[in-house]
């Protein structure tokens, strides 16, 4: 299978809040922002992951589009939870900031905040129409919500969690009823947000719980001769019925050691390995519900 840098979308949270349990760094300054941003799309990464909750993310691309007005991303940003009262308004406020033409997708932060503007759903339709906006989608947690999408044709694009523990032995059924239905795929949570590459558990309660999981994984690792970033990134992007496959850095250093998963062939053998993890109780692989 031949990969592409394409099917890499970069997050953008960690521009505009402190985030990740393993984020030593904290927000990234805005220097940094635009390095790491200037090279990602000389490798090819053209689309990027953002959100209005994520704090001030939307202006730092913004000002980074005009700094750089032949380096314009693919926009997918998130309307936040709760009911939404002026799409339009709140979609031309976001390509403003942002500074773009049109948002690739308007995602819905959560299956709740979905739920709650159904109704104006036909707005957002009659942006599509004007080329505004080119896909609807829904950010979700659970099988349950994405089941519940399936028959809406008007959401074309779903971003879920997919990772080594939340793995094809959780979503695979899923996937298959979402390419049936034609839509979309992104998926998230690719290192769990940072859980895969800790080293001591004792501080972390989440880990403690998974210990079991993340020694195994440890273990393929060595097996294998590589390290985490090589086979979490590289089991995601191998997925075919995933169309793009959502990552998080700190740092240039980080964005270029994470792509060398794009050149990392992970083996058959090793896929049918990590499809045998199951998690028995699954609310431990919802960073929602961390504490």
């Amino acid at each position: 299978m031949i990969r592409s840098t394409k099917k890499i979308v970069l997050g953008t949270v960690q521009m505009g809040l402190d985030y990740g349990i393993n984020n030593e760094t904290g927000k990234i300054d805005f220097e940094s922002s635009c390095q790491i941003l200037s090279k990602a799309f000389k490798l090819g990464i053209d689309t990027l992951d953002t959100a209005e909750a994520y704090g001030n993310a939307h202006q730092v691309i913004g000002d980074f589009h005009k700094l750089n007005p032949n380096s314009i991303f693919n926009i997918i940003t998130k309307v936040p939870h709760g009911k939404i009262h002026d799409f339009e308004s709140k979609v031309y406020d976001y390509l403003k900031e942002l500074n773009v033409d049109f948002l690739e997708v308007l995602m819905f932060h959560s299956f709740d905040s979905y739920l709650s503007s159904k109704e104006s759903i036909s707005v957002l339709n009659n942006l599509k129409k004007q080329g505004i906006i080119n896909h609807i989608g829904v950010s979700v947690y659970t099988n349950e919500q994405i089941e519940a999408l399936l028959l809406d044709n008007n959401i074309t694009v779903v971003q879920m969690p997919f990772n080594l523990l939340d793995n094809v032995s959780v979503r695979g059924e899923v996937m298959i009823a979402m390419k049936k239905h034609g839509k979309i795929i992104h998926t998230r949570s690719s290192f769990l947000q940072g859980l895969f590459f800790k080293e001591n558990y004792d501080d972390n309660t989440i880990a403690q719980q998974l210990t079991s999981e993340l020694n195994s994984i440890k273990k393929i690792v060595k097996a294998q001769n590589t390290n985490i970033s090589n086979l979490a990134l590289s089991y995601c992007l191998n997925e075919v019925l995933i169309d793009q496959v959502l990552i998080g850095v700190d740092s240039e250093e980080q964005l270029i050691d994470n792509l060398k998963a794009i050149n990392y062939k992970i083996g058959d053998d090793v896929i049918v390995e990590i499809n045998s993890l199951k998690v028995k109780k699954l609310d431990l692989l919802n960073p929602s519900l961390w504490k």
